[in-house]
C-alpha cells in the first residue's frame, strides 16, 4: 500500500515544523516548500496526494497557486486544504472558487493536519462536498 504524501506550502518555518512533525507521527510522508515556487517543483518531484496550502505568502499567494494546480490536468485531483489566520466569511467563495477543497483556521490544534488530511482522503464524498469549515 503506497503512503499518503503530503506537502505543506508556508513562508512559516514554525508552522511547517509543526504540521510537518504531527503528519509524519500520523503516517503520512511528508515534504515542504517555503513559497508557491518552490512549491510547483516540490510537486513535479514529490507527487503529492494533499496540499496544505497557506494563503498569504510572498510573490504568488496560495489562491493563484492553487487556480493553477487546478486548471493543470496533471494537478488537478491534487486535494488541497487552505491553512490560513486572516480569513473572513466572505472569503470562503474565494476560496472555493480557486479550486481549494476545504479551509482550516490557524493557529491549529496539533491533531487537526492529520485528521484533517485523513477526512480529505478517507470521508464520505457527501461529508467532503458539505465540509467547507470556515469561522
Amino acid at each position: 500500500m503506497k503512503a499518503t504524501r503530503v506537502l505543506v506550502v508556508d513562508d512559516n518555518a514554525m508552522f511547517i515544523e509543526l504540521a510537518s512533525f504531527t503528519l509524519s507521527a500520523a503516517g503520512y510522508v511528508v515534504e515542504s516548500a517555503a513559497d508557491a515556487h518552490r512549491a510547483l517543483v516540490q510537486i513535479a518531484l514529490f507527487l503529492p496526494d494533499v496540499i496544505l496550502m497557506d494563503i498569504q505568502m510572498p510573490v504568488m499567494d496560495g489562491i493563484e497557486l492553487t487556480r493553477r494546480l487546478k486548471a493543470d490536468a496533471a494537478t488537478q485531483h491534487i486535494v488541497i486544504v487552505a491553512f490560513t489566520a486572516f480569513a473572513a466569511k466572505g472569503d470562503a467563495l474565494t476560496l472555493q472558487s480557486a479550486g481549494f477543497d476545504g479551509y482550516i483556521p490557524k493557529p491549529v490544534n496539533v491533531q487537526t493536519p492529520g485528521a484533517e488530511v485523513g477526512f480529505w482522503l478517507e470521508g464520505p464524498a457527501s461529508a467532503r462536498r458539505s465540509h467547507f469549515a470556515w469561522p
